[in-house]
């Protein structure tokens, strides 16, 4: 049976993930979801990627704790092998987080439920995460069961809410409910139907350039990650570059009006 069930939306390609009756990650499922952002990320009709969960009050509980307990005791007979300095995952969950993160469309994360471990950290990749009011339990509990998040949470949590805020929330196994998420920033919205919000927000994009979009989020994602002066030679340099494709030229000259004003 799938674990993953794609339906397109407009120009969003929603990628629900259902493994009952625990909704837990595995690593058949990472290769699955893998395998759907990859295919909605080389289809040129889809603007965007919703992910949101297909057990009901879960998105993903948590990565499944029998598989990596099977992969502590294969490793318990030597350490494990020493990853390439830059290098990204080869497989699994680790290709599945760092494709979020750097996929060339905008993804949103739709948590209708249960979101921990390796489902947060998968959240944590998205560009957006909405969050259901009724959703009662958002974190990273990994150091309750000796281990520490590693699919990404270590590295991703401190630049959403802090290092000192993720600190905590890392060292005590912390999670918290959708509203205390929208309060200190884990979240970017917390609504009654974050599904039907992340829709109407990935409406957005679909009729915005596509080169714009992927520009845009590039040069974002790595703003910390580089000195300044990069940064800027890099986004003059893309300006360019977008400036030439037919999208850019067909929105310039529709946008004759005032942009309108969104509150934000």
């Amino acid at each position: 049976m799938s674990l993953v069930t794609v339906e397109r939306r407009g120009g969003a390609a929603v990628l629900t993930y259902a493994n009952p009756p625990f909704g837990t990650m595995t690593a058949a499922g990472s290769n699955e979801m893998l395998a759907a952002v990859e295919a909605a990320v080389a289809d040129p009709e889809v603007r965007s990627i919703v992910i949101t969960g297909g057990v009901p009050g879960i998105f993903v509980r948590h990565y499944d704790v029998g598989e990596l307990s099977a992969a502590s005791d294969a490793l318990a007979g030597g350490p494990p092998p020493e990853p390439r300095p830059g290098a990204r995952a080869g497989g699994g969950f680790g290709a599945l987080v760092d494709l979020l993160a750097s996929a060339p469309k905008p993804v949103v994360a739709a948590i209708n439920g249960l979101c921990m471990g390796g489902g947060f950290e998968m959240t944590l990749a998205c560009d957006l995460r909405i969050a259901g009011t009724d959703v009662t339990a958002i974190g990273l509990p990994e150091t309750r069961i000796g281990i520490f998040p590693g699919g990404g949470g270590t590295q991703r949590l401190p630049r959403v809410i802090g290092e000192a805020k993720a600190l905590e929330m890392i060292l005590r196994g912390l999670v918290v409910d959708g509203p205390t998420a929208g309060r200190i920033g884990l979240v970017h919205e917390v609504v009654d139907d974050p599904l039907a919000r992340a829709l109407e927000i990935a409406a957005e994009w679909d009729g915005r350039g596509a080169e714009g979009l992927a520009y845009a989020k590039r040069l974002t994602r790595s703003a910390l990650d580089r000195p300044l002066a990069e940064g800027l030679a890099d986004e003059r340099r893309s300006f360019g570059e977008v400036m030439r494709t037919a999208s850019a030229r067909e929105g310039l000259k529709n946008a004759r009006q005032p942009v309108q004003i969104q509150d934000v």
